[in-house]
């Protein structure tokens, strides 16, 4: 047998699925905001060049003479990682 809620009770429920919902969509921004990665790449000013260099490794992948050039470069290889495991951004 099923009976009637209270009507205090009944505003409390859908105060509560309504945060729910909230919490559910927050969860799902900052999911995407934490799987759209990290760079992968990072230029660093040396003795008057640009190395650029693989954050994970530490390995340098190149070089460039201006700032200009080595954050393209950067870009190319992020796109270039990007590609590679179908995380485009």
């Amino acid at each position: 047998m099923q009976t009637t809620m209270h009507q205090a009770f009944q505003e409390k429920v859908e105060g509560l699925k309504a945060l729910l919902e909230y919490s559910k969509l927050v969860k799902a921004e900052a999911m995407a905001k934490v799987s759209a990665g990290s760079p992968r790449y990072q230029a660093f000013g040396k003795a008057g060049t640009w190395d650029v260099v693989e954050i994970a490794t530490g390995a340098v992948q190149g070089f460039a003479f201006s700032y200009r050039a080595a954050i393209r470069f950067v870009d190319a290889m992020e796109a270039g990682a990007a590609s590679k495991t179908g995380t485009r951004q």
